[in-house]
């Protein structure tokens, strides 16, 4: 995922700035870019490929000025090309992003309307013409930047550089992390502390909305309204490397919270945002058009993903899918042949029952497929083809942002199986890819119903055993919920299919038993509310999570209700998963469990 550096040094900067860029190649990256500022005038070099080539570069083209920006680039809106690598300039204005700008087609139509010839494929070449725009009206860089920034749709993290302002950099943040550090006579932005630890250890993190006007002797924040806010200063070890929460309480929270923008990168690897298409590389070795049944396996909440794909592949692509826990897959002796493909998820790559699965399928012949996090990993290694999520580091015991992003590529995966089989219609698919692109704003607006979840935490804390309710994709999504809260919180939870709560679960239904429905408005909603009602008959304690028709539909049985926006079928148990993850978070937190590292697990089960 792109990484950010800025600087306001002492002495020339590029080199600093490489140097700190080597700390973000964790996230993935493929091509890397630096602007200074020499005698005023914005001067850059760019490269493909891995920082060496940039330093290649700056070793034969050196470039002069104590003041920069930074950028290493996970291609989404255009291939990993020069042009395309960051920082973008446009006339007196440089800038590098993380995120994706969702309306940039709009604002490219408007900037080309006014003249502006673009250079790149890229979604923030735009905004930089818009800014530069605004400088060309008379106004200043900071009136400029305030002007642009609400007209911006989608998760960003910006740090703008301009020429002839020797002591300015601007920084902005929506989605997307960005923090300011803090020097002697010197000051920096950066995506997170590991991109500042070069340079200092004291560290503002810039809030959801924050935009900053950083200067060598101090720094202004800002929030989306224009008020002048303060923010806390704290003070980051720089031996910690990886493990920094930012401001988070948690590691747990800091990677739900990054699920807007680890998605973005996610989706945008695996579809191709112009044409509305899956675009996997490497899937045609999964032999799609003429398989006969796809076998999926994994563990635990890997395990949840690929029962939701399931549902997916049979759906959109016509495909049967056997589905099994590693750990009983690599026993029950399966029939395979050379005819068959396997796929298997996991996070890091390394699961023992996962990879000895791998193993069993390989050696009798089978193609295999691996979703992992983990590129380096053992999985990956011996897998025939790998489809890396991009969820970058996850620290947390729990997944969160891994197991969202394996739905992403899952996702995708699906639908270029329902195309190469011929069931899925080319206009089918558009409107497919076109809901799923949007899940990174989804995402971000399921974020702000953290509030009315946290009050759901202390009433929860009390009970003994909980049940979660959901049809179709949402039925592993309840199995998810329920896994989750018992890892965290220690709380006994279970997860039915809602049409099964006759078949023996509704034994347990009392006042004291908290069931969670999760019940977005879909074709299946009204059977999925008659269960609530039975629930709601029995004085269950309901919390119902829907969208605001469901909530409007539901009658009265419900405590507590989430409300999530309208989104497609397709999308709902992607975005549907934060709620789930923050109701075990806050649970957790309120009950003083360690949400991290949660009592007997271990982030990684490498042994049987």
């Amino acid at each position: 995922m792109c990484g950010i550096v800025g600087v306001l040094g002492k002495s020339e900067v590029a080199p600093l700035i490489v140097d700190s860029l080597k700390r973000l190649e964790y996230r993935g990256y493929d091509s890397a870019g630096v602007a200074t500022l020499d005698q005023g005038k914005l001067v850059r070099r760019r490269a493909e490929g891995k920082l060496r080539n940039l330093e290649t570069l700056l070793e034969n083209a050196p470039l002069a000025g104590s003041a920069g920006i930074g950028h290493t680039r996970w291609a989404t809106h255009g291939a990993p090309t020069v042009p395309n690598a960051h920082p973008h300039l446009a006339g007196r204005v440089a800038v590098v992003h993380n995120g994706i700008i969702e309306n940039y087609l709009e604002l490219r139509e408007e900037i080309v309307a006014a003249g502006a010839i673009l250079e790149s494929e890229t979604d923030i070449e735009p905004v930089a013409h818009l800014v530069n725009l605004a400088l060309d009206r008379g106004k200043t860089p900071r009136e400029a930047i305030a002007e642009v920034l609400p007209r911006l749709k989608g998760a960003f993290a910006l740090a703008f550089l301009f020429e002839g302002e020797d002591d300015l950099l601007i920084g902005a943040r929506k989605g997307s992390p960005l923090a300011v550090g803090h020097g002697d006579g010197e000051m920096f932005l950066g995506s997170d502390a590991i991109a500042l630890s070069p340079f200092t250890d004291r560290i503002t993190y810039l809030e959801e909305g924050d935009w900053t006007v950083v200067s060598r002797t101090g720094v202004e924040i800002f929030d989306k309204d224009n008020r002048p806010v303060e923010r806390a200063e704290a003070r980051s070890s720089v031996t910690s490397s990886l493990m920094d929460k930012g401001n988070y309480k948690h590691f747990m929270a800091k990677e739900i919270h990054e699920q807007p923008q680890v998605l973005g990168h996610t989706l945008s690897r695996y579809f191709d945002y112009t044409t509305k298409t899956a675009r996997v590389a490497g899937a045609e070795g999964l032999k799609f058009k003429d398989l006969q049944r796809l076998t999926i396996t994994a563990c635990g909440t890997a395990y949840l993903a690929g029962l939701v794909s399931k549902y997916w592949f049979e759906k959109y692509a016509r495909l049967p899918v056997e589905i099994d826990i590693a750990s009983e897959f690599r026993y029950r002796e399966t029939p395979l042949s050379e005819k068959d493909t396997a796929l298997f998820i996991s996070q890091s790559g390394e699961t023992a029952d996962t990879l000895a699965s791998l193993r069993y399928c390989k050696a009798h012949g089978a193609a295999i497929g691996a979703i992992v996090n983990v590129a380096e990993s053992t999985i990956a290694r011996e897998a025939d083809m790998v489809f890396q999520t991009i969820a970058g580091p996850e620290i947390g015991v729990a997944s969160t942002k891994a197991f969202t992003c394996q739905l992403a590529v899952l996702a995708a995966l699906a639908l270029q199986a329902g195309r190469e089989r011929g069931v899925l219609s080319a206009e089918r698919e558009r409107e497919l890819v076109a809901e799923l692109i949007e899940v990174p704003s989804l995402a971000l607006q399921a974020l702000s119903c953290e509030a009315s979840i946290e009050k759901l935490a202390q009433p929860l804390s009390k009970a003994s055993n909980a049940l979660y309710l959901g049809r179709a994709t949402n039925f592993p999504l309840a199995l998810e919920g329920a896994l989750k809260l018992k890892e965290l919180s220690y709380i006994h939870a279970e997860g039915y299919a809602a049409g099964e709560l006759k078949h023996g679960p509704i034994a347990l239904i009392d006042e004291n038993m908290p069931v969670f429905v999760i019940a977005p408005h879909d074709a299946i909603y009204e059977k999925t509310v008659s269960n609530m009602q039975e629930v709601a008959a029995r004085g269950g304690r309901i919390v119902l999570i829907t969208d605001a028709r469901g909530a409007a539909e539901s009658g009265s049985s419900a405590v507590s209700t989430v409300i999530l926006p309208d989104m497609s079928d397709i999308v709902a148990p992607i975005v549907y998963a934060l709620p789930v993850q923050l109701i075990a978070y806050h649970t957790a937190v309120f009950m003083g469990t360690d949400v991290d590292q949660p009592r007997n697990l271990a982030k990684s089960v490498t042994v049987e």
